[in-house]
């Protein structure tokens, strides 16, 4: 008889020996393109040739200019989504051309009701919402990474990059763009210099791959093209056309100095709450920074700063924090770490930059040379962020010690899309340390079909008092973390299959892993009905997944079926329902956990958007280890007044009961009001409430049954790129108890100027 140990031996067995066959036929085959309808017909067509012209143009958004008579024309002729393929039901068109210094873009877009235009006047990287065009640039012409940068019909800037494994990564270019709506339409141009991009080191001509996008957002969003989209490839990035010229193309010095001045001003209570206020500690500081980059070559980048300002100026959303068995994500948005951020990403989250809490000065090198992309940076922290994951827990603490945080990344193409990688990351403080190194590849072993596997040791010692307080050895600590993923895309199905084991000692302290000391299998099947607009629907999606976690002694954590009803239809409706039955194992007992969770999404108008989310059924109690049943309701909503004013109003509403008796509720409200004067400048006022109710007689330890935090942000922003602006804002806290009325514990006034020197 084989034993269930046996049997998830075996098969963790049989699925590495499987994970080293696809690789190995991954590694044989990496050199062969994707084969496809779409890639070929790309593959066979004749480059697009871009003129050099030696005429600048005054970005206005009125293409008044003659020089956009001798540029290359285009047009966008392809809706691809919604529609497959289909006849784009508006003109689009674009013209092209580079000076020595910049790549000059315009477009003309046609509207027969330009009345209907979405184009409210809204900060950077805010616009996905509205009308708007795109180039997307691949200068290494490797189908590996995209520099995408977007304009709405009055100018409003968008950019990011994107990768074959990643759909998002921030990025912030410096880089111009104005836009006119006229009474056909509205008109864009962008004027990108070739500083603010990277490219291959050569004199001679260059190829880029290149697309071109519009969104076209009516009843339905459609997205319009310059090249047809073949879905039964998942690789985005790989679709599109080639465009030749570039011959001799400068980035100048390539020197970019960015100063900043911040100056802080806060007072608290020196008793809450009835004390006074009083000045803080290191308050009324004005603090000089400096961060400098240097692009010694076309493709590779140096960075570093000295004291600089490494702050988040918009407050992270408020995330209900009550009754959680794992520490919660929050995005990075510092520009320092945001600089060649896709070269450190793997399949686990080995980096995340949010852990380095208050940097006092730091490093940074990226790039890419032929098949070889590197990435560097060491800083270092003046307040130490741990986290001590288990099985079934996170615990976490912070460390008024200083400590040096590095990570080097190696990456190596293969063929046109795979690629092999090595990450090793450091950290190092006082009586503490952190090493984690290992490999990992992303193999495309057919034009729908990909395979990602990584593996990983690592080595910890921890402070004798922070181990003994945490329950971790004091002596050094040891682990592994494996990963495989396999997942096949195509036009009509999906379906992927994993395998993940994290030994207990493993620890990524420069990175996100918050659960250790567990094996985790799963898999799961989509099939999608899908129709051109004009129809009741869109898309219809049917899935099924299941997913089993144990133990390092094969004990169950956690096995779930589900089931999951994706719909996307007219007025740009969407909804997602997923039934769930399963266990989770906590603290000794098994709980069940079957629930049914489902988002509705609206966008009747460009005025008004909104979201619900909701989940109910049964859950755990993790402070009193009980069984519980618990609703969750999360609606959503924003609201555009005309094209400067935006509300935004997302609240969160938690209810758990525990043997038919109430244990708590929450509810969360996060309100934005923001009037913005033009596309540099706006006032944001923000204000974040949290509101806990807990029935402490069905507690089985002592609780205060209430707490209140009410936090505010007024702040004004102009911002001429990402690098110049200037920040002037208000905040403060309130706190509340059973016996303490919401009173407010301290307030602070703060100051940025940032300026962007490029040379």
């Amino acid at each position: 008889m084989i034993t269930n140990t046996q049997g998830n031996r075996a098969f963790h067995i049989a699925l590495v020996v499987f994970s080293l066959l696809m690789l190995f036929r991954g590694l044989t085959t990496a050199a062969l393109p994707p084969q496809s309808a779409g890639n070929s017909e790309v593959l066979e067509k004749t480059p697009h040739r871009v003129p050099m012209l030696d005429k600048e143009i005054r970005v206005d958004g009125a293409l008044a200019e003659e020089s956009w008579k001798d540029a290359l024309k285009l047009e966008l002729k392809y809706e691809v989504s919604p529609g497959e393929n289909i006849a784009a039901p508006v003109r689009t068109e674009v013209f092209i051309y580079t000076t020595k210094t910049h790549l000059n873009v315009g477009f003309i877009c046609h509207d027969p009701n330009p009345s209907n235009i979405r184009a409210p006047l809204s900060d950077r990287d805010k616009l996905y919402s509205d009308d708007y065009v795109a180039i997307l640039l691949d200068p290494f012409n490797d189908r590996r990474r995209r520099f995408n940068l977007f304009s709405n019909p009055l100018g409003v800037q968008a950019d990011f990059s994107e990768t074959t494994t990643e759909s998002y990564i921030e990025w912030d270019a410096i880089w111009a763009s104005a836009g006119q709506i006229t009474k056909t339409g509205y008109n864009v141009e962008m004027a990108i210099p070739f500083s603010s991009l990277r490219f291959p080191r050569t004199k001679g001509e260059q190829t880029w791959f290149f697309d071109i996008a519009r969104s076209y957002p009516r009843d339905v969003r459609h997205g319009l093209r310059l090249v047809t989209f073949d879905r039964n490839t998942p690789c985005y990035v790989c679709q599109g056309e080639e465009m030749i010229g570039f011959k001799d193309i400068k980035v100048g010095k390539n020197i970019e100095f960015d100063p900043t001045l911040t100056a802080v001003y806060t007072q608290e209570r020196d008793d809450f709450p009835d004390g006074k206020f009083v000045k803080k500690d290191d308050s009324d500081v004005v603090q000089p920074g400096l961060t400098a980059r240097w692009s010694f070559t076309s493709n590779m980048t140096l960075g570093a700063a000295i004291d600089p300002d490494f702050s988040n100026v918009e407050a992270d959303a408020a995330q209900l924090d009550i009754n959680t068995q794992f520490a919660l994500y929050y995005e990075e948005k510092r520009s320092f770490f945001l600089e060649g951020a896709n070269v450190f990403n793997t399949p686990l989250p080995i980096v995340y930059t949010r852990t380095l809490a208050d940097p006092y000065w730091g490093v940074k090198l990226t790039g890419k040379e032929g098949a070889n992309s590197i990435g560097f940076y060491s800083v270092q922290d003046n307040l130490t962020n741990l986290y001590f994951p288990s099985a079934t827990q996170t615990q976490s603490t912070s460390l008024g010690m200083k400590s040096i945080a590095t990570v080097a990344r190696y990456r190596r193409d293969l063929g046109k899309t795979s690629g092999l990688g090595v990450l090793v990351t450091d950290r190092e403080g006082e009586d503490y340390y952190n090493r984690v190194a290992g490999i990992d590849a992303d193999i495309w072993l057919s034009i729908s079909d990909q395979l990602q596997v990584q593996f990983l040791a690592s080595r910890t010692r921890y402070p004798d008092q922070v181990a003994s307080k945490f329950g971790q050895s004091t002596e050094k600590i040891e682990g592994t973390a494996f990963d495989v993923y396999y997942k096949h895309s195509s036009r009509n199905i999906e379906f992927y299959t994993l395998y993940k084991q994290i030994s207990p000692g493993f620890r990524a302290d420069l990175g996100f892993i918050t659960q250790t000391g567990y094996r985790q299998m799963g898999g799961g099947v989509n099939y999608s009905f899908l129709h051109n607009p004009g129809y009741w629907y869109n898309v219809i999606s049917l899935g099924s997944s299941f997913q089993y976690e144990s133990d390092q002694n094969d004990a169950l954590l956690n096995k779930a079926v589900k089931f999951t009803l994706v719909y996307n239809g007219p007025l740009q409706s969407s909804a997602t329902v997923i039934g769930s039955l399963g266990k989770q194992f906590f603290m000794g007992k098994i709980f069940a956990v079957d629930n049914v969770e489902a988002s509705i999404a609206l966008i009747p108008t460009g005025k008004l958007h909104t979201n619900l989310y909701a989940i109910i059924g049964e859950h755990i109690d993790f402070d009193n280890i009980r069984q519980g049943q618990r609703i969750l309701i999360n609606p959503s909503l924003t609201y555009k007044i005309g094209r400067h004013i935006s509300i935004d109003l997302d609240h969160a509403f938690e209810r758990m009961q525990v043997e038919s008796k109430r244990l708590y509720t929450a509810n969360v409200t996060n309100f934005k009001f923001i009037y913005q004067f033009s596309r540099r400048a706006y006032l944001n006022t923000n204000l974040q409430y949290v509101n806990y109710n807990y029935n402490a007689e069905n507690y089985l330890f002592a609780i205060d049954p209430k707490f209140k935090h009410l936090f505010t942000k007024i702040l004004f922003s102009y911002t001429i790129n990402p690098q110049t602006m200037l920040f002037l804002g208000y905040s403060d806290d309130h706190y509340g108890f059973l016996h303490t009325p919401l009173t407010q514990a301290n307030r602070t006034f703060f100051l940025k100027i940032g300026y962007a020197l490029v040379m």
